[in-house]
């Protein structure tokens, strides 16, 4: 009997077209040129440790604590202590509505996003995704099966949410509204109007408000944040949010989704959801003891936002020397660790972003995330992390007008 020609093994056909460019190919580059033996500055991830920040002390001990403790498998949803103290904080901040068993502890945001999704999105549902976005909302809309429709965050207007083309973009198939609020990756700070009107729209059409507020606590210039979930109960409203930023935990991956609203209309979806969670049977046991110490505890990012603190000299920094370059413009970015800057068209006739970052990157050993990454429709915009120190920031920022003046005289 003749021996079969081995066979191709391929990805599943569901990934064709879900995209996840901000560790995608000029990710590669980076780690091809390291390989090679080039220091490569790193200004495209939002994780706090390389660049030397630092868990709190008590949320180092009291994941070492209890350690012995947490050997074994833990309740789907989480540990008690860790979901208590989630139910307790949003209490603080005036939710009211959500108790401990309203409260599902996931490996990282990312994890409750895959799995919200997974539960709530059939084949053709549409979700309302900002442009631009953080790409994993994108991505894992489109795994589900749904399609995600973007709408317009307005540059001139410090990139809020333009809610005339949210209303607009509602059909028959729409099932929920995403806002990431801090944003990522423009450092927007959502005002309560603006809010309110999402969530108005989400109550006209019974949409499921999704809120990804991880940088809530990383807020800039007296900007403050309002939770989404303090502005209605009568929309069911998901809470994103977790240690990675605040905390500078990223590694720990330790997030949540804290539900609230009419969840007597949501009993089915709420038991998918659950489903999901026994699945995977636990998020890592460990890290959640760490929960309750980082809520509870002294809030050290305070130190690091106020005048003199880390992330906001650095910031400072950045949007300075940005706005200095010919043809660079930045709109502020009031809370989380990024700024998403504009080259004028006039002066930078770019076809490609991905292609103008990488040509970045070869030339002048600094990695950045190009536009399209975060489902920006314009190739006119790039995104630069603000973790690096000042001396490092200075460093890149050096570089990138260098490299920016070479192109201005090679292109006219």
């Amino acid at each position: 009997m003749p021996t079969p020609h081995p066979r191709q093994i391929r990805q599943s056909a569901k990934l064709l077209n879900v995209r996840y460019d901000v560790r995608g190919p000029i990710l590669e580059e980076a780690q091809r040129m390291e390989a090679a033996g080039h220091r490569i500055m790193k200004l495209n991830i939002g994780n706090p440790a390389p660049f030397g920040f630092e868990a709190p002390d008590a949320v180092l001990a009291a994941m070492h604590q209890h350690l012995p403790h947490a050997q074994g498998y833990s309740d789907s949803k989480g540990i008690y202590s860790a979901r208590t103290a989630v139910s307790q904080y949003y209490e603080s901040r005036g939710i009211r509505d959500i108790g401990v068993d309203d409260v599902f502890i996931g490996n990282g945001v990312s994890e409750m996003i895959t799995m919200v999704l997974q539960a709530l999105v059939d084949d053709g549902d549409e979700i309302l995704v900002p442009s631009p976005d953080y790409p994993l909302w994108t991505g894992a809309t489109t795994l589900a099966g749904g399609r995600a429709v973007h709408y317009r965050c307005v540059e001139e207007e410090g990139w809020e949410p333009d809610l005339e083309h949210i209303e607009s973009l509602v059909t028959e198939r729409t099932k929920g509204i995403v806002l990431i609020n801090p944003n990522n990756p423009t450092g927007a700070v959502y005002s309560r109007a603006v809010l309110q009107g999402i969530v108005d729209v989400a109550r006209r059409h019974n949409l499921v408000l999704m809120a990804d507020e991880i940088y809530e606590k990383i807020t800039y210039d007296g900007a403050r944040h309002i939770n989404a979930a303090g502005l209605s109960d009568d929309v069911l409203t998901l809470t994103f949010s977790g240690l990675s930023k605040a905390y500078r935990v990223a590694g720990y991956r330790s997030g949540w989704v804290a539900v609230s609203g009419p969840k007597h209309r949501a009993a089915d979806f709420l038991e998918g959801l659950t489903l999901l969670a026994n699945m995977r049977m636990c998020a890592n046991v460990p890290a959640q003891h760490a929960i309750q110490v980082a809520l509870g505890g002294y809030q050290s990012i305070n130190d690091l936002v106020l005048p003199g603190g880390r992330l906001l000299e650095q910031r400072n920094l950045a949007q300075d020397r940005l706005n200095a370059i010919p043809g660079v413009s930045v709109q502020p970015a009031h809370g989380a660790l990024y700024l998403f800057p504009r080259l004028d068209p006039e002066v930078y006739a770019i076809d490609d972003d991905e292609a103008f970052v990488i040509e970045l990157l070869r030339a002048k050993k600094i990695l950045v995330s190009h536009g399209g990454a975060f489902n920006y429709p314009h190739t006119d915009h790039f995104r630069l992390v603000t973790l690096p120190s000042v001396e490092d920031l200075s460093v890149a920022l050096d570089r990138l007008e260098d490299f920016l003046e070479d192109w201005r005289e090679r292109h006219g």
